[in-house]
C-alpha cells in the first residue's frame, strides 16, 4: 500500500510539474517566440535547461524549507504527501478555470500548513517569516515598478527597439561544405541588441521559475519518509517542466501569459527582471513565494509610475485645492503615453497574434517631457487592470491558499 501511494505521489508530482512547465514556458518565452527570435522547440529546450539550473542551485533551499522546515520531515507520510500535492494541483485547476495567476507556491504552503495544524507540528515562527515575505515582496515589486516607470522607463522607451522578423533571427547558411549559423539579413545592430535582451531575460525568467517551482512539485516526496532524494526530486520536477514545455506550452506560447499580453515588450522585460529577481532572492533565502504576484504588482506599479510623471511628488502628496479638478493617475500610461507621431512599441500580444505595430517615423523622437509637464498626447486613463479585475485577482490570491488550509486541515485530521 505504501509503495502504491509512493507511485501515486510521483505521478501527481509529475502532473503538477507538467502544468507548471506548460504555463511558465509561455510566460517566459512568449515574446521571444512571437518575435521569431527562437522557435518553440528551442524555447522549450532553453526553459528546461535554465529551470534545471535554477532548481539545482537556489531551488534546493525552497525544497528544504517546504519538505522539512514548515513541518518536520517525518510528517510527510505517503498519505500526507499525496494530499499536499493534490491541493497544489487543485490550485492550478482553479487558476486555469478563472483565468487568474493564482500562486502555486502559496497554495502548496497552505496545504502544508493544514498538515502542520492537523498534527500540531507547524513551525509558527517560520510561517510568520514566510507570510511577511508574501506581503513585502508585492510591495517591493510595486515600488520598483513605480520608480522605474516614473524616472527611467520614458528614456529607455525612446532608445530601445524590438523587432518582429518575418523569418527567424537565425538561419543556417548551406552555401559552404559545412552549414553555418547566420543572423537574419534584415537585422540591424540595434535589432540584435534588443533581440539578445529578450532572449537573455527569458532565460532568467526560466531560472527563477525553476528555483521557485521545483519545490511545489516534489517537496512532499523528499521528506524523511519520501521515496525521492533531493537530487531525484529536482530531476523529476524539471523533467515534468520540460515535458510540459515541449507539449502544452506550444499553445501557451501562441496565446502568451494573461499577465503581460497587453504590455509593450520593454515593459514586459522590466517586469520579468524585477519579478524574477525578487523570487530568486527569496528562493536563495529558502522562502517559497509567488512569481505571478510579484510580477503583477510590478505591472501595476510600472504603469502608475509612468502616468504619475504628469505631476511632481509635491503635487501628488498635496491635497487638491478647492475648486480645481482632482489629478487623475491611471496605470494605462504604459500603452498610450507618447506623442501621436511616436507610436509605442509592439505589445507582447501584438507579436503573439502576428499583428504589425505602426512604423516609427524616421525623424528623431521628441524629447521626454520633464516631470510635472503634461505629455503632448493625452494619457490613457484606463487601467491595465480595471478595479473589478484587481479585486478579483487579489481575492483569489488570498482565497486559494486559504482554501488549501481549510480543505487540507480536516482531511489530514481524519486520515493521519
Amino acid at each position: 500500500m505504501v509503495s502504491l501511494l509512493a507511485v501515486v505521489g510521483i505521478l501527481v508530482a509529475a502532473f503538477v510539474g507538467f502544468n507548471i512547465g506548460g504555463s511558465s514556458t509561455g510566460v517566459a518565452f512568449g515574446p521571444s517566440v512571437g518575435s521569431r527570435l527562437v522557435r518553440k522547440a528551442t524555447a522549450a529546450a532553453l526553459f528546461t535547461g535554465f529551470a534545471l539550473l535554477g532548481a539545482w542551485t537556489v531551488g534546493r533551499n525552497v525544497i528544504a524549507t517546504m519538505s522539512s522546515s514548515i513541518v518536520p520531515a517525518t510528517q510527510f507520510s505517503p498519505v500526507a504527501s499525496v494530499g499536499v500535492l493534490f491541493f497544489t494541483g487543485a490550485s492550478l485547476l482553479v487558476s486555469n478555470i478563472y483565468g487568474v495567476p493564482a500562486s502555486t507556491s502559496m497554495t502548496a504552503v497552505g496545504s502544508i500548513v493544514g498538515l502542520g495544524l492537523a498534527t500540531g507540528s507547524l513551525n509558527e515562527a517560520l510561517m510568520f517569516t514566510i507570510v511577511s515575505a508574501w506581503i513585502v515582496a508585492p510591495l517591493v515589486g510595486f515600488a520598483c515598478g513605480a520608480l522605474i516607470g516614473r524616472y527611467v522607463y520614458p528614456y529607455l522607451d525612446r532608445r530601445l527597439a524590438f523587432t518582429t522578423f518575418e523569418t527567424h533571427l537565425f538561419r543556417l547558411d548551406n552555401s559552404g561544405s559545412v552549414p553555418r549559423p547566420r543572423f537574419n539579413d534584415d537585422a540591424s545592430p540595434r535589432d540584435l541588441v534588443g533581440s539578445l535582451a529578450v532572449i537573455v531575460i527569458a532565460c532568467y525568467m526560466a531560472f527563477s521559475a525553476g528555483a521557485s517551482n521545483a519545490a511545489n512539485a516534489v517537496a512532499p516526496l523528499v521528506g524523511a519518509q519520501g521515496p525521492l532524494t533531493v537530487d531525484q526530486g529536482v530531476l523529476l520536477a524539471v523533467f515534468a517542466f520540460g515535458l510540459g514545455g515541449f507539449t502544452i506550452a506550444r499553445r501557451t506560447l501562441d496565446t502568451v501569459g494573461d499577465d503581460i499580453t497587453e504590455l509593450p515588450i520593454l515593459a514586459a522585460l522590466i517586469v520579468s527582471v524585477v519579478g524574477g529577481t525578487i523570487i530568486t532572492v527569496l528562493s536563495a533565502l529558502g522562502i517559497p513565494a509567488s512569481l505571478a504576484v510579484s510580477t503583477t504588482c510590478c505591472i501595476i506599479g510600472l504603469g502608475w509610475g509612468r502616468a504619475s510623471r504628469a505631476a511632481t511628488v509635491a503635487e501628488l502628496a498635496a491635497p487638491t485645492p478647492e475648486g480645481e479638478p482632482e489629478l487623475e493617475v491611471g496605470t494605462g500610461a504604459l500603452v498610450t503615453s507618447r506623442d501621436e507621431d511616436v507610436p509605442t512599441g509592439p505589445t507582447v500580444g501584438d507579436i503573439a497574434r502576428g499583428e504589425a505595430p505602426p512604423e516609427k517615423p524616421d525623424d528623431e523622437p521628441p524629447a521626454v517631457p520633464e516631470i510635472g509637464e503634461k505629455a503632448p498626447a493625452e494619457v490613457d486613463r484606463q487601467s491595465l487592470f480595471d478595479p473589478s479585475a484587481v479585486k478579483r485577482i487579489a481575492l483569489l490570491w488570498v482565497l486559494t491558499p486559504t482554501l488549501a488550509v481549510v480543505g487540507s486541515y480536516p482531511l489530514f485530521l481524519l486520515v493521519l
